[in-house]
């Protein structure tokens, strides 16, 4: 995310407030508190807000009300209703007058995150098709670096395939920039007006990715207190972007075919067909046709989506871009952590042109922002990127080894902070909980 969100935490309860605050604090947004529905609106005259949690029952104005006045004030505010006092009809009431969504307490911190980071990305979609809009030219691939003639080879690709309607699958391994591609795609077509909406596929339960993909009515399962849009419908006029598509079930499989087939679907709970006019763009990092060959992958869906089909090579393909790729990331987090600009050492250079990375380029932005944050001087060194000192030293060791000694040593790094983490190594927090798991790793183990 390139901007910094901020949250307006509205509610008469310093202890809800205060748990509230030093959480999205952690997960890395910009938060704010008033104790009052006055308070807030004092507060929201005098500074922009890009989503703002309020209370129902509040002493004075409710936060129903609050809600009817910011609407008026700014239309497109999200705005998100939280109470211990759940029932139909205020739910109902808050959807109506134009409520993002709306949560119950005691809430669950990993349930709620979510439903921030989603009106995030609605936040950041906008903002994206409003710059899309004053720019007609855009292309969208300043962060395609690279000058090989393998990345040259994909950027071309990506120019032909961008004018047509066809379905795209893109290849390759985690951290080589799947999802760029498809935003490369998605601004050079002419559905770039409309949104780019994008679903982890991976991330999801089956039940969730459903109501997630295709959403839900009132009443479709405990806890669905309100009618809710999915992603499909969300992309109508736009494109619709499926990250790890191998991860889906048999069952999602004959789902989303029939979906790409007809345009049309239901609610889940629902029985009115809704159509939209959608693109759909899926990247994976497994081989597609040998799941088919396996049983694993239905081939219809696998033909349906595999119109065009664009391989990002790894970074050990093309490693003529490396350098051009170091320096792109020395500008950015020097930028970003206000440091003078560092140069980097041949040794240091040359070590990273002969390394593999079994993490992509994912893996060399960690390691150079990793040696802006521990190194003290105006170059980077080879005692600044452990990481790859160690990995040269052990030709024969595992990628599994590898990862799992990168994902303790970011741990570590921020101190077990599962946010954090998550966020430096550019993965969700589930993701974060399975590796955890999977490697018996133990906090000040």
């Amino acid at each position: 995310m390139n901007k910094k969100i901020s949250l307006l935490i509205v509610d008469d309860e310093e202890s809800v407030r205060d748990s509230l605050y030093n959480w999205f604090l952690e997960d890395g947004f910009s938060a704010a508190c008033a104790d009052s529905a006055a308070s807030a609106l004092a507060m929201i005259e005098s500074k922009n807000f890009d989503i703002i949690l309020t209370d129902i029952k509040m002493p004075g104005m409710d936060g129903l009300e609050l809600l009817r006045r910011i609407k008026a004030i700014k239309k497109d505010a999200i705005i998100i209703i939280m109470t211990a006092f759940a029932t139909v009809d205020t739910a109902v009431q808050a959807l109506k007058d134009g409520a993002f969504d709306y949560v119950t307490k005691p809430f669950d911190p990993d349930d709620l995150s979510h439903l921030i980071r989603n009106a995030s990305r609605q936040i950041m979609l906008a903002e994206e098709n409003t710059q899309l809009r004053e720019h007609l030219k855009l292309e969208n691939v300043d962060d395609i670096i690279g000058n090989s003639t393998e990345i040259k080879q994909v950027l071309e690709e990506v120019q032909k395939v961008a004018v047509t309607n066809s379905s795209v699958i893109i290849t390759g391994e985690s951290g080589t920039g799947k999802e760029l591609i498809a935003r490369a795609i998605h601004a050079n077509s002419p559905r770039r007006f409309f949104p780019l909406v994008s679903v982890h596929c991976g991330a999801l339960s089956e039940s969730l990715l459903e109501s997630e993909l295709f959403g839900h009515e009132k009443g479709a399962f405990t806890g669905a207190i309100y009618t809710r849009k999915g992603r499909f419908e969300m992309a109508d006029n736009g494109t619709i972007f499926l990250d790890e598509i191998a991860t889906i079930s048999i069952k999602m499989q004959i789902e989303l075919l029939r979906v790409l087939e007809t345009k049309s679907f239901m609610r889940v709970g629902g029985s009115k067909l809704i159509t939209s006019d959608f693109r759909v763009i899926c990247a994976t990092n497994r081989d597609l046709k040998q799941m088919v060959d396996e049983g694993r992958f239905r081939e219809d869906l696998y033909y349906r989506l595999n119109v065009v089909n664009i391989r990002i090579p790894p970074l050990r393909e093309r490693k003529d871009d490396i350098p051009v790729l170091v320096q792109h990331f020395i500008r950015k987090y020097c930028t970003a952590m206000s440091r003078n600009p560092v140069s980097i050492e041949e040794g240091a250079l040359s070590k990273l042109q002969e390394y593999d990375f079994p993490g992509n380029v994912r893996e060399l932005e960690n390691m150079i922002e990793r040696a802006i944050v521990v190194g003290n001087g105006k170059e980077i060194r080879i005692k600044d990127l452990p990481l790859l000192k160690e990995t040269s030293q052990t030709l024969t060791e595992s990628l599994e080894e590898l990862e799992r000694k990168h994902v303790k040593a970011v741990l570590e790094k921020y101190d077990w902070n599962i946010s954090r983490a998550a966020k430096a190594l550019q993965v969700d927090r589930v993701t974060l909980y399975n590796k955890i798991k999977k490697y018996g790793f133990k906090e000040n183990s």
